[in-house]
């Protein structure tokens, strides 16, 4: 492990974070963790600075050159239909479907204290964020396990919608991280840079997996009752506190092997290379490319995939209704 670290210390490190607060402050203690207390090449005092950490602004004319597409993609923003605003509808539709059962309960328990729909909603939500500051929340134990499976569901329900696979602008949000990883890894580690870290917002993730297609759903999810649990779309999975998605280039070596499904071994070329992704912690592989060593995708056949989804998607100013002179594509993804 200390071997590693003192590569990675050899190495040049960039963070990029957007304007908000909560994520410059989590980049900077990530870094701090995971590079030592002298990490940040801005500072004077650090003259063994190892890492630079970019602040990426929040502001509309930043148009397809930003790490928040949400915030510059126009017609999502206008759009009150199937904009930003679909998931909240969506969401709105299936809270009706458990929270009135709920409030029934809770009045029975409380006479004379009605309990709208948007205060049980926020009593749920209270008990994740209370376990986060205090450890514990009486919240929690308000709930029932039904309760507490239908309220998952609810998330699922508004990110799928809100800026997810279920939301036309979703996709096309999520290409502008995605073409622009895409690139670093065409070009490797040694031209491009060997690590990058962005920190963003979970609503940011969410475009992403859009774009990659990474977790299909059969059906768009049902807003009348809740979806089966074996359902691929678990936000509670996908982008939980602390979530993260690792895209990480292989190079095998020449004894290198794979195992197919059949049983079967085959070996794999000298110095190809293959992209695996990997979601907190879980490898997770491509629906249409994992043909490569631990559900790794060929980097070629990455690559076309990626140029085929961007075809599909469309192009970020147009969807988005911006000016033709507006930026069109992530630039600040390099060292």
């Amino acid at each position: 492990m200390l071997a590693l670290l003192q590569r990675i210390k050899a190495s040049n490190v960039t963070f990029k974070g957007d304007l908000e607060f909560v994520n410059e402050e989590t980049a900077r203690y990530f870094a701090t963790g995971f590079l030592g207390l002298d990490w940040d090449s801005s500072s004077p005092k650090t003259a063994a600075a190892t890492a630079q950490l970019h602040i990426i602004p929040e502001t509309p004319d930043r148009g397809g050159d930003t790490l928040t597409p949400g915030d510059t993609c126009l017609k999502y923003r206008q759009d009150m239909q199937t904009g930003h605003d679909y998931g909240l509808i969506q969401l709105s539709k299936f809270r009706s479907t458990y929270l009135p059962a709920i409030a029934a309960r809770f009045q029975a328990q409380n006479p004379g204290i009605r309990f709208a729909e948007g205060e049980l909603y926020s009593m749920q939500e209270m008990c994740g964020f209370e376990i986060l500051v205090r450890g514990s929340s009486p919240w929690c134990d308000v709930f029932t396990q039904e309760d507490w499976l239908n309220f998952e569901y609810a998330r699922d329900v508004l990110h799928y919608y809100r800026a997810g696979p279920g939301n036309r602008f979703g996709p096309v949000m999520g290409s502008l991280w995605l073409n622009a990883t895409a690139e670093l890894l065409k070009t490797g580690p040694e031209a491009a840079g060997r690590l990058f870290f962005s920190f963003v917002h979970d609503g940011d993730i969410i475009p992403l997996l859009a774009a990659l297609d990474l977790f299909p759903t059969v059906e768009p999810l049902p807003v009348t009752h809740r979806a089966p649990s074996s359902r691929a779309w678990r936000t509670s999975q996908i982008v939980p506190m602390n979530g993260r998605i690792i895209f990480e280039r292989l190079t095998c070596n020449p004894t290198s092997r794979n195992t197919s499904k059949g049983g079967g071994v085959h070996h794999v070329p000298a110095d190809e290379q293959f992209i695996r992704i990997n979601v907190n912690d879980g490898i997770v592989g491509l629906p249409i490319c994992a043909s490569g060593p631990g559900s790794s995708c060929p980097l070629e056949e990455f690559l076309t995939l990626v140029r085929r989804r961007e075809e599909e998607v469309g192009d970020f100013r147009t969807v988005c209704g911006l000016e033709a002179d507006a930026p069109a594509k992530i630039t600040f993804l390099h060292q």
